[in-house]
């Protein structure tokens, strides 16, 4: 009785410290890489008491903020980045995945982990794998190994960026246009711009979200080659952050609600860093294991290099 006890005020405990974190995360007291720190120290640190649930309020999260910062957006911005962005995107997502299934092969991954960690990489992590997973049969094992691979690199990504962008110097175009390119997901993307600034970050959530459209191509080739009758989700959170933008730039005084909007928009994407964070526990990494940890260093470091070279040289501009 009293170990039962005893494990029931740990659990509690546990679940205050949680709320707790994405309470203080979603209120914009911390920044977005300190949000997603936190995070991580939980989940390496405790078993998570409600994985379930915060996997789907990060899903949904996530798509509420991209919306709510749209309201933060100019739409000839939007325009001019989205249109200058799309034939880099379409490049980095042909180079990204033809040189990942070549590490795949060479490293002997199993062919779904390698051809989901390509995939997460190429277009836009958690959310590409989590289309193109049910399509090719992706058992559960082969989902967690790849969304654990490009978890703990989103982390290392959002962290590592802003201080490389600085380093270097990178303007707000530059370095927002890196990130879209480079970096796995939108959160992370998102999370690293509004670190840089207000011009990164406009760039980088435009960029990353012309990228993550490519979701539905790549789903519906992969369903035609397989043979597979899984319906394609269609991205429908990218058609309301355009509107957004439209609402924005053409309807006059609604600054003010826009601006909250915009807000709380962020606020929300550093709590969806947290919950990402919390995801990350030992038994994840474990569970990754070398082979397709090294594909998606391998394959993330190549296209994170190449893709800032392009960029820093003045080859690849808006």
């Amino acid at each position: 009785m009293p170990s039962e006890t005893n494990e029931s005020f740990k659990t509690l405990v546990i679940k205050a410290l949680f709320f707790a974190g994405l309470i203080i995360s979603a209120a914009g007291i911390v920044s977005p890489p300190v949000a997603l720190t936190a995070g991580i120290i939980f989940g390496l640190s405790v078993a998570h008491p409600l994985p379930a649930d915060s996997r789907d309020l990060s899903r949904f999260l996530l798509q509420a903020s991209v919306v709510a910062l749209g309201f933060g957006m100019n739409l000839h911005d939007v325009l001019k980045a989205g249109r200058s962005g799309f034939i880099y995107t379409a490049l980095g997502i042909a180079f990204a995945l033809i040189l990942g299934l070549a590490l795949g092969r060479a490293l002997q991954v199993r062919k779904n982990s390698s051809f989901l960690i390509s995939t997460g990489t190429a277009i836009c992590g958690g959310s590409a794998i989590a289309a193109v997973g049910p399509i090719i049969r992706a058992d559960e094992e082969e989902m967690a190994v790849s969304l654990g691979t490009i978890f703990i690199l989103n982390s290392v990504a959002l962290l590592l960026f802003p201080l490389i962008g600085g380093a270097l110097h990178l303007t707000q175009s530059q370095f927002g246009l890196w990130a879209a390119l480079a970096i796995h997901d939108t959160s992370s993307v998102v999370g690293a711009a509004s670190k840089y600034g207000a011009g990164a970050l406009t760039v980088g959530t435009t960029v990353k979200l012309a990228r993550a459209l490519w979701i539905v191509p790549l789903a519906l080739a992969t369903a035609a080659v397989k043979h597979s009758k899984t319906r394609v989700k269609l991205p429908w959170f990218i058609l309301l952050f355009c509107l957004a933008a439209v609402a924005n730039t053409y309807i006059p005084g609604i600054t003010r609600l826009s601006n909250s909007l915009f807000t709380l928009g962020r606020f929300s994407l550093t709590a969806v860093l947290f919950l990402i964070g919390t995801s990350i526990s030992r038994n994840a990494i474990r569970e990754v294991g070398w082979r397709p940890l090294a594909q998606g260093i391998l394959l993330w470091l190549a296209v994170a290099i190449t893709s800032l070279y392009f960029i820093h040289s003045g080859v690849i501009a808006l």
